[in-house]
């Protein structure tokens, strides 16, 4: 039996089975229901291990997480904004493929640019500045006779 796909682009999809959702206590509001009922959110995908995953993206995603990946490469998303289970298992589905979309996008590499011409003389005049007040500020010594 095939699981269901978590769609991330048209070409990349996720097998929903390979990402584990488990349910743990939060804090914040609640009450003395957060004491009693595991509302938080923790899903954990193996990002380096995933066949599903093209290098490229794979590669963007370990730099976009940051410290949501493990030394072992599985990305951790908690989502305790909300009370319910529900509400914040939605949460993390959709933090977890909004991070996968960025990933998918390449990064624009950057051109170099010359500096323009008035820029040039812009950064020129100021420096002709800067020098003739440094000069005014020199002692000048009288010709002895």
């Amino acid at each position: 039996m095939e699981g269901a796909l978590i769609r991330i682009t048209r070409s990349l999809a996720i097998d929903e089975r390979k990402v584990l959702i488990s349910f743990v206590r939060s804090s914040g509001p609640g009450g003395q229901n957060v004491n009693k009922v595991a509302t938080a959110a923790q899903l954990r995908f193996d990002v380096r291990h995933s066949p599903s995953l093209p290098d490229a993206i794979r590669a963007r995603v370990l730099k976009l997480a940051g410290r949501r990946v493990t030394s072992r490469g599985n990305l951790i998303i908690d989502a305790r904004r909300y009370r319910t289970q529900e509400r914040n298992r939605q949460d993390a589905l959709a933090r977890f493929t909004a991070l996968l979309r960025q990933a998918a996008v390449p990064s624009r590499e950057r051109r170099p640019t010359a500096p323009t011409k008035a820029s040039q003389e812009r950064r020129l005049e100021s420096k002709r500045r800067q020098a003739a007040i440094k000069e005014r500020r020199q002692t000048r010594s009288l010709p002895e006779d």
